[in-house]
């Protein structure tokens, strides 16, 4: 724990100045979720598909720290950091990747917050394979 990501800064990713456009690490916390749960032998297309279960974002933030720019390698650190009833709360830490015998660079952290619904965002409970794979994840700290 945490289960880290790597991804390369594109062109289309930064703004005018050459910096990655803010949006963009929403974009980076939601492949991180998705790694999360594939490392943990899980799909969230199969969480839609055989559970009728989705997963939307109540809850945002990002705290950016550092610039990233065009080209860089990223590190997306992710991990869940709550889990109660129909609640989600996964944590993330965007990363430089640093030279070899360096730290790499906080750029930004963050937090979304998750509530499990149907389709037609009415509250339902994780299935238990996903929330104890979740749960084992969390007491590994």
């Amino acid at each position: 724990m945490p289960i880290t990501t790597e991804v390369r800064v594109r062109y289309a990713e930064t703004d005018q100045m050459g910096i990655v456009y803010y949006a963009n690490y929403l974009v980076w916390f939601e492949i991180g979720r998705v790694e999360l749960l594939r490392s943990l032998g899980l799909a969230y297309s199969q969480l839609e598909i055989d559970h009728d279960c989705i997963l939307p974002v109540v809850n945002a933030s990002c705290r950016y720290r550092s610039p990233a720019r065009y080209d860089d390698q990223i590190l997306i650190e992710t991990r869940p950091s709550l889990l109660r009833g129909t609640v989600i709360k996964f944590a993330y830490r965007i990363l430089r990747k640093a030279p070899e015998g360096e730290e790499p660079t906080l750029l930004a952290e963050g937090e979304t917050v998750h509530v499990v619904c149907d389709d037609q965002l009415n509250r339902k409970p994780l299935p238990e394979h996903y929330a104890a794979a979740l749960r084992a994840m969390m007491a590994e700290k």
